[in-house]
């Protein structure tokens, strides 16, 4: 597969899997009669999406010249994306004190699914590579 299809394969994925979890996300909310876009729910998804782009293009483009450094490079982006919810996202959670079930599955879940769909194509990535 060619550079600009497995990357635009990865993109693909990544946007049509964040959307119908997204979608599912807000059913379920709606179910639970809980706020639709509440929770931060809207920047988790956006922010995580984005991370997850930046974080596979480089380990894309490094797959060759730093091979052996691509699990600590994937590691790397897996804290760059906890500095991220630190910074944004807990000081907002935590602002009356507590951080509430909901709050965290806010941003748990583009988490987990960025996370799932990074792994899956860095290792195809990696074993790929001859």
């Amino acid at each position: 597969m060619s550079k600009k299809n497995f990357l635009f394969s990865f993109y693909f994925s990544l946007g049509l899997l964040c959307l119908l979890v997204f979608g599912i996300h807000i059913l379920v909310l709606y179910l639970l009669q809980l706020p639709l876009f509440g929770y931060m729910l809207v920047q988790a998804y956006l922010l995580n999406v984005f991370l997850a782009i930046v974080i596979f293009t480089v380990l894309y483009l490094f797959r060759v010249k730093w091979k052996d450094q691509i699990g600590f490079l994937f590691l790397g982006g897996s804290m760059l994306k906890f500095v991220f919810f630190f910074i944004f996202f807990y000081p907002v959670y935590k602002g009356d004190g507590q951080m509430e079930t909901m709050e965290f599955i806010s941003f748990f879940i583009p988490y987990l699914v960025c996370l799932l769909l990074e792994t899956l194509f860095t290792a195809k990535m990696l074993n790929s590579r001859s």
